[in-house]
């Protein structure tokens, strides 16, 4: 029998089979996906949020505990597990050495680049090289990884973990198990379920587009919610970004992102503004930008632009749509031309000259102009002018499984003693609403590390007692 079954292909799930492994467990790696679509949603991802009292390889100046976990909690609003949140943001200070010993590059800071390189540390190659290393090193550790394998079922008894079912009705069985298969953002109708009708009559998730995997369509998770264990998070929260809204419906990644919201407006289909386009740093706010598209008519919206913030954003994949007056760019978009002149006029008229800086929390605003924008206040005057169409992405679900410090799932306020669980099908516990830029990544290492270890532990004393057993029968 082997000793700890990995379910999963994600970050959480790799290192979780390597602790395990490096422990001295036999571990088994169950994927989803063909061995081309591996990795679940970190083969999207680009950085991880790092904690340091000082300057470190790729990380300048410093990014103290305090500072991270006041960032965390402002995003959250409170909603969060303090211990459990600590916990990942200790982890990330020190688990780069392990990462780069199982074949993890990370670059040096790009100058001037995206405003994180004192909060972020950046894979070389992105969350697919990251992913290729892991599964390399995993490999060559002796994991037994088998693809195409998804997994519908947990087997349990009293509280304790026995064997998982395949979508084949093949029965493996494990002395420990990890569970780290992502959330449900590729279940379409979930997530229709989950959001409902609005007061328009809409159904929200129809227009939702997936930014992450197809294959993490909650199948386990649901499973495990029917089976008792203890539940954490909403399920209409979620990390959704506003995306170019002619991204494919799944895999898009980080290239279909909008990153101009914070150096214009954003408008509806009524052309009016909803949100302050200049609360805060980009990294600290682009996560909630989806979720405020979903809230608008027919859920979309337009990022507008000039000419003046071209070249200050990492452009998108698509060109947007370019015209040399206002009027012009509201009959390309399809908004009402009158309209939308008056609501750009009336943001340009509100803006308070200041000293422009993108990098800092400025001092260009609006007055007397609701919503207000605090930050990076210019008026749009200067053509060409640019229109993004904005949809909501999702990128993963916050819905998960309730966790201690040991990442165990949790029956009735009990928690099982071989059945763990990392990733995203935990991440509600840290994330009850909102986002800061790499902190997925953060939750997943920390948690699928723990959770590794501890299933490493118990399968080795499973196998101690049945010998102990036989030894004194």
């Amino acid at each position: 029998m082997i000793d700890v079954l990995v379910v999963g292909g994600g970050n959480a799930a790799l290192c979780a089979a390597l602790m395990a492994r490096e422990a001295g467990a036999s571990v088994l790696l169950l994927e989803a996906s063909p061995r081309e679509w591996r990795g679940g949603n970190s083969q999207h991802t680009r950085n991880l949020r790092c904690m340091h009292d000082a300057p470190q390889d790729v990380l300048v100046e410093a990014y103290p505990e305090e500072e991270y976990w006041q960032d965390l909690l402002k995003v959250t609003g409170g909603q969060t597990d303090e211990h459990l949140a600590r916990m990942a943001i200790r982890a990330s200070s020190n688990c780069r050495d392990w990462m780069r010993s199982h074949g993890v590059h990370f670059q040096p800071p790009l100058s001037g680049a995206l405003h994180v390189a004192r909060t972020n540390a950046f894979f070389m190659g992105g969350g697919k090289a990251l992913v290729n290393a892991y599964f390399r090193s995993a490999e060559a550790l002796g994991v037994e990884v088998r693809y195409d394998t998804p997994v519908v079922s947990v087997e349990m008894q009293d509280g304790r973990f026995i064997a998982v079912r395949t979508g084949t009705g093949e029965r493996i069985a494990a002395r420990a198990c990890v569970l780290a298969a992502g959330g449900f953002e590729s279940n379409i109708e979930w997530l229709r379920e989950a959001w409902g009708q609005n007061e328009r009559g809409e159904w929200p998730a129809d227009n939702f587009l997936i930014r992450g995997t197809r294959f993490n369509t909650g199948v386990l998770l649901k499973h495990m919610i029917d089976a008792g264990a203890d539940a954490i998070g909403d399920p209409t929260q979620a990390h959704m970004v506003a995306i170019d809204a002619r991204a494919p419906l799944y895999d898009g990644g980080i290239c279909t992102r909008i990153d101009c919201v914070s150096l214009g407006v954003v408008v509806n289909r009524n052309a009016d503004r909803f949100y302050d386009e200049g609360e805060d740093f980009w990294p600290k706010r682009y996560a909630i930008w989806g979720r405020l598209v979903a809230q608008q008519p027919d859920q979309i919206a337009w990022s507008i632009i000039d000419a003046k913030a071209v070249g200050r954003f990492m452009p998108p994949v698509f060109p947007g749509t370019r015209a040399d007056s206002l009027p012009e760019l509201a009959r390309q978009l399809g908004l009402d031309e009158a309209r939308f002149t008056a609501t750009v006029e009336a943001y340009n008229a509100a803006c308070r000259a200041g000293t422009f800086d993108h990098t800092q929390l400025d001092d260009c605003h609006t007055e007397g102009l609701s919503p207000a924008k605090t930050h990076w206040a210019r008026p749009i005057d200067t053509a060409p002018f640019y229109g993004y169409a904005l949809r909501p992405g999702i990128t993963f679900t916050y819905l998960g499984l309730r966790v201690n410090e040991d990442s165990a799932v949790h029956f009735d306020g009990v928690p099982s003693d071989n059945l763990f669980v990392a990733g995203e099908m935990m991440a509600g516990n840290v994330l009850g609403k909102g986002y800061t830029a790499g902190v997925g990544m953060a939750i997943g290492t920390a948690f699928g590390r723990i959770a590794g270890t501890r299933a490493a532990e118990a399968a080795i004393n499973a196998k101690s007692t049945r010998t102990d057993h036989h030894a004194t029968a």
